[in-house]
């Protein structure tokens, strides 16, 4: 025991070093989480400003294209107005000049008529009362000219203030419809960045395995992986894989923010090859069952149908042109892809 003893106290105690360290190092964790925590915070409420201002710009353009529907209406009746008021103008003066002329054939009569017979004073009279008439009429219709090109200036005026807010409206929408634009830009490129890290995590997740790439915008699952040949039941091995897409999407449901429109959408694919009895009538039939068995077994995994989305394409989109065995199992498939609603 004194030997014991001895070597304890002799030694080198590394309990205290190791105590700091670990102390130190948990500091630095917990700063790290507390910035992590801060900016996530502040982006949120950076993406909720954005969609209020998109919300306030959709307004805004639906008020402006009203003000245009109505002010376009507005000036189609005045367009009417002035054309209905030329027509009259029109009929005016043909009516003053026709008068014009009886009342100078009249006068023309009433001179010819002081040299003639006693007998003629009676037509003579009687051309004068025409003639006045006519002068009364003449006068009468001097003043609804003179009316009507007055109300004829007033719609002039009135198209010009027309066709000038048409034009203030006109700008002020394309300059809404631009910033929309922007703002749908950056809805966009944000659900891109979702996806990016969605297929990311997914690939993690199912592994380097072959049967399963992604091309493009799609995660690709071959045919065989998740179903037996000719059917649309999805096999055990197919529940294992899925069983793990339905965990990846239901971190994804949790992350994306709630209104930002999105879908999964699951298309089903075969090749080319006739389908000849059985279930199914066409690869049409099969591609669709195939696509809603998948997306059913999501929603019983727990993912929101509200984001979920099926749809068969048959033969119709392959990805490989050959007749090879290589190629139609490449073209029997089953397609992820995360777009916009």
């Amino acid at each position: 025991m004194a030997y014991i003893r001895s070597r304890r106290r002799g030694g080198f105690d590394y309990w205290p070093g190791f105590v700091d360290a670990l102390s130190t190092m948990l500091l630095a964790i917990i700063f790290l989480l507390s910035v992590f925590m801060l900016g996530q915070y502040f982006l949120s409420r950076e993406v909720t400003g954005k969609d209020n201002a998109l919300v306030k710009l959709n307004r805004q353009i639906e008020e402006l294209t009203s003000l245009l529907a109505l002010e376009r209406s507005g000036r189609a009746d005045a367009q009417a107005n002035l054309s209905s008021l030329m027509a009259t103008l029109d009929a005016a003066q043909r009516d003053r000049d026709r008068l014009q002329g009886l009342l100078d054939s009249g006068t023309a009569n009433a001179a010819a008529g002081g040299n003639a017979a006693a007998a003629a004073q009676q037509a003579l009279d009687a051309e004068r009362q025409i003639s006045a008439r006519a002068a009364a009429q003449v006068d009468i219709l001097n003043q609804q000219i003179a009316a009507l090109r007055r109300q004829l200036s007033a719609l002039e005026e009135a198209l010009n203030a027309s066709e000038q807010r048409d034009r203030d409206s006109q700008a002020r929408i394309a300059d809404l419809g631009s910033r929309l634009n922007v703002a749908l830009a950056q809805k966009v490129q944000e659900l891109a960045r979702y996806r990016s890290d969605f297929f990311g995590r997914l690939k993690e997740i199912l592994g380097n395995r072959p049967g399963i790439r992604t091309v493009g915008d799609r995660f690709v699952f071959e045919s065989e992986v998740l179903f037996d040949t000719g059917k649309a039941d999805i096999s055990s091995q197919g529940h294992a894989e899925l069983d793990k897409l339905a965990t990846a999407m239901a971190d994804l449901e949790r992350e994306i923010p709630p209104e930002l429109p999105w879908v999964m959408r699951v298309d089903g694919h075969t090749d080319k090859r006739p389908i000849t009895g059985g279930t199914y009538k066409s690869n049409w039939d099969l591609s669709a069952s195939r696509a809603i068995a998948v997306v059913q077994y999501l929603v019983s995994k727990g993912v929101s149908p509200q984001r979920l989305a099926a749809a068969g394409f048959g033969e119709f989109q392959p990805i490989d042109p050959g007749d090879s065995d290589e190629a139609l199992r490449r073209n029997r498939r089953i397609e992820l892809k995360l777009t916009d609603r």
